[in-house]
């Protein structure tokens, strides 16, 4: 590893979220100087923050995969449904949508399944490394894919099958083979598939460790700043105009999530990604509390263990930069869980507040990462999807090593910034 001169590489990233402090902490720990700027106030409520906290080895199917187009138009019909897109006269939209169907092939998955094994198995490996220094309650239990029917479970089984050709750990299991991997909750389901290689954390505690070693290795953070554009000089830029303020730098990143895209015009890059609202509600004192991390296969929702609260989150609903809740998705979490978890009911969730979060969505399914287009020390980092947390160490370390002209742990060529130009 390449201890650079900090002097000469002072890096300005552009994200507070896990994707952005991950390249922070990884800059400083190579010897660059390091300035976060971030939309929200201090530890605000970014994406990095509510969503499942888990780490998935067991994600090797990109979202745009066969089916995905055929039980989109399904579910679009079904307000309380995992998936949905907003109607709307929108060009941006319109290119996404064309894109995403072009990629929903057999041969896509083909061809990126190892880069998705590959970057979730280095990301769990940072992530033991880094709770060995601090915990934040990693827990390396696995995840189970809970089917309640038949039909689910045979079509876990071939993920499984698929998984293990790749050499991934998954485990066809019946209802009581569940049971015996998750035996403090009470389930009602027809079998599960077990994937023993994920994890999983509390998001929240993990972003503030995080912060905390950023500013610990003399990063500095500068939150509540709106970014007005960028100030180039003979195709490099040189500085991120706020208002009246400028922010200098040799190398800037740009991690800003679902707000990556607005940024990025503004340097004149045109960026294909969607922001794809997910949801979640945590219950303080569940009925009963699993030990393992668990996904209803086919409500689409996740199920963490935090402490002693238990998180349920789900949907993908693609409607533009709004946070607004919908009851109707929130229903829809809601009403599958006693589905699969008998013990649980609708009323354990009544005064529970929701929380929404938007998630960059690449029309392929594949992070963006990469040197812009144009402007040779402008990174971008986004598009990870459901995939931000999980993939946020590996992210990070990886943007260092462009940074740094190091060569990366495995060829990251699939997920170049310019592959839809």
């Amino acid at each position: 590893m390449n201890i650079v001169n900090p002097r000469q590489n002072r890096v300005v990233i552009l994200g507070g979220g896990v994707i952005g402090m991950c390249s922070a902490y990884y800059a400083l720990r190579r010897g660059f100087q390091v300035t976060v700027i971030e939309r929200e106030a201090a530890g605000g409520d970014n994406c990095s923050m509510g969503n499942a906290g888990m780490i998935v080895p067991s994600h090797f199917i990109p979202l745009a995969a066969p089916g995905m187009i055929s039980k989109g138009l399904r579910w679009m019909f079904n307000p309380e449904s995992p998936f949905y897109v907003r109607p709307r006269v929108n060009l941006d939209l319109a290119r996404w949508g064309w894109l995403f169907y072009r990629s929903s092939t057999a041969k896509h998955v083909e061809e990126t399944r190892e880069l998705l094994r590959d970057l979730n198995l280095e990301s769990r490996r940072l992530f033991a490394e880094l709770s060995d220094e601090e915990d934040f309650g990693l827990e390396k239990r696995g995840m189970l894919m809970l089917c309640k029917t038949a039909k689910g479970l045979d079509e876990e089984a071939e993920v499984a099958k698929a998984a293990r050709e790749i050499g991934l750990e998954a485990e066809v299991l019946d209802a009581g083979g569940a049971a015996e991997i998750d035996p403090d909750i009470t389930m009602d389901v027809a079998g599960a598939v077990y994937f023993p290689q994920d994890c999983h954390l509390d998001p929240a505690r993990f972003m503030a460790s995080i912060r905390k070693r950023v500013a610990a290795l003399g990063g500095e953070i500068v939150s509540g700043v709106e970014v007005d554009g960028f100030e180039t000089k003979s195709g490099k830029v040189t500085a991120l105009k706020a208002g009246a303020r400028k922010f200098e730098g040799d190398e800037f990143i740009v991690a800003g999530g679902s707000w990556t895209p607005g940024l990025l015009e503004k340097a004149g890059i045109c960026l294909p990604l969607q922001a794809g609202k997910g949801y979640s509600l945590t219950l303080p004192n569940p009925p009963e509390l699993p030990g393992v991390c668990s996904i209803f296969v086919e409500a689409k929702v996740a199920i963490t263990p935090m402490g002693r609260s238990l998180r349920f989150a789900g949907t993908m609903e693609v409607g533009g930069l709004d946070l607004s809740i919908n009851p109707s998705r929130v229903r829809g979490i809601v009403k599958s869980v006693h589905a699969y978890f008998p013990k649980f009911s609708e009323t354990d969730f009544e005064g529970v507040k929701p929380w929404a979060g938007l998630r960059p969505v690449s029309p392929d399914g594949i992070p963006y990462l990469g040197r812009a287009p144009k402007l040779a020390n402008l990174t971008v980092a986004s598009g990870h999807a459901m995939m931000g947390l999980s993939l946020g160490p590996v992210t990070g370390s990886l943007v260092v090593d462009l940074l740094a002209n190091e060569r990366p742990f495995r060829s990251i060529t699939q997920m170049a910034v310019e592959r839809f130009a």
